[in-house]
């Protein structure tokens, strides 16, 4: 393929990507800011950053239309599930969680890239049941295909991530036109099950590991700590924040894993509120232009595409600022595009770039079509 025929076949949604380019920065700047010795993180960052942008443009410009063959998709979901089971015996124990495969020197982590094969056989599996979608058994089936990765990820153990494949699970069967009722049933279901197990399964120092887990706060001397450390923060940031560099929190070490599991708060202290208002505004740019591409998908399979990665994106957003102020459990999920890590950035340009992808072949229609297509995919 020539230069010329590559630009040909690239579609990218501008608005978007320009949006993307500010949100990596102010995730590579907060690394930066804090470097002791050294900018590990903020060069490490961003030579995965250039990685991932040039990923985006590389799978924006191929066609994807082999993921609607249901071959090509049991094998992506037989091959994830063997990679994630296999975790056991070849990931080396980092903090007691096997989560990380070394290949050839870099360390990528499969749960990542999981959550995007489980949006594309979703959107597979409903876009094929549009008219039938109503039966009770398409729940179950496809509650299946997500408890096979939700369990696996889970005993890693990775609960940040597999709470995500819940709520991807969970967003993708609501928004498809699934009977409400018979979702209701099945959560329903799901909560009596727990209410049995914490009377009568669970001992008293594992209902004290929950309590703690979600309330967190509780015990600021022990696993409340980082949460306190985050609202200390977040809040010393005040209007304007205390400058580029000069976030005591973060700085001074009381805020641990400032690049990963707390960098909105590390950023927040530096940029304070007005910062963080327009981090916010990036993001709701962001989240704005991937859900205009799921409406003008080809498909019902392209439509439910983008509305599985908005609610992967959308979930990371929610549960990271959360519990950086102190609302959420502390999951360790990353703050898409900003948080260090190569394999998360990579996913989210390669999911987004497939998106685009669907952008050469887009539709239009009135409002009222709109609402029929999600109700009744």
């Amino acid at each position: 393929m020539t230069v010329t025929q590559f630009l040909g076949r690239v579609r990218i949604d501008w608005v978007l990507f320009g949006a993307l380019i500010p949100v990596l920065g102010a995730g590579l700047v907060t690394m930066e800011s804090f470097g002791s010795g050294g900018d590990y993180f903020f060069l490490r960052q961003l030579i995965w950053a250039l990685v991932s942008v040039a990923a985006f443009f590389l799978v924006s410009a191929m066609d994807w239309s082999f993921l609607k063959r249901s071959g090509v998709l049991v094998a992506l979901f037989v091959g994830m599930v063997a990679i994630l089971a296999a975790l056991f015996g070849l990931a080396r124990s980092v903090r007691g969680v096997q989560s990380w495969l070394s290949i050839g020197g870099v360390s990528l982590q499969p749960a990542d890239f999981a959550k995007l094969v489980l949006i594309v056989v979703l959107a597979k599996y409903f876009s094929r049941r549009h008219i039938e979608i109503a039966n009770m058994r398409h729940i179950l089936v496809s509650g299946l295909y997500a408890f096979i990765i939700f369990v696996l990820v889970f005993l890693q153990p990775d609960f940040g991530s597999a709470v995500i494949i819940f709520l991807i699970w969970l967003g993708m069967v609501t928004l498809s036109g699934i009977n409400k009722r018979h979702l209701i049933t099945v959560i329903a279901i799901g909560a009596l099950a727990f209410v049995i197990a914490w009377t009568t399964v669970l001992e008293d120092y594992q209902k004290t590991r929950i309590e703690t887990f979600l309330n967190p706060l509780s015990d600021i001397h022990g696993s409340g700590y980082n949460v306190y450390q985050s609202m200390v923060a977040v809040g010393s940031g005040q209007l304007v924040g205390k400058g580029v560099g000069l976030g005591t929190q973060s700085r001074l070490k009381f805020l641990p894993e400032y690049q990963t599991d707390f960098i909105f708060a590390a950023f927040a202290e530096e940029w304070g509120f007005v910062g963080v208002l327009i981090l916010f505004l990036l993001y709701g740019i962001v989240f704005w232009r991937i859900l205009v591409t799921a409406r003008q998908g080809a498909s019902n399979f392209e439509s439910l595409y983008g509305l599985g990665v908005a609610i992967m994106l959308m979930s990371h957003f929610s549960i990271h600022v959360g519990m950086n102020i102190g609302m959420l459990p502390v999951t360790g999920l990353p703050l898409p595009f900003m948080s260090y890590g190569g394999s998360h950035l990579l996913m989210e340009f390669i999911a987004l770039g497939i998106l685009m992808s669907h952008r050469r072949s887009i539709r239009t229609f009135h409002r009222d079509d709109m609402q029929n297509e999600f109700v009744g995919v």
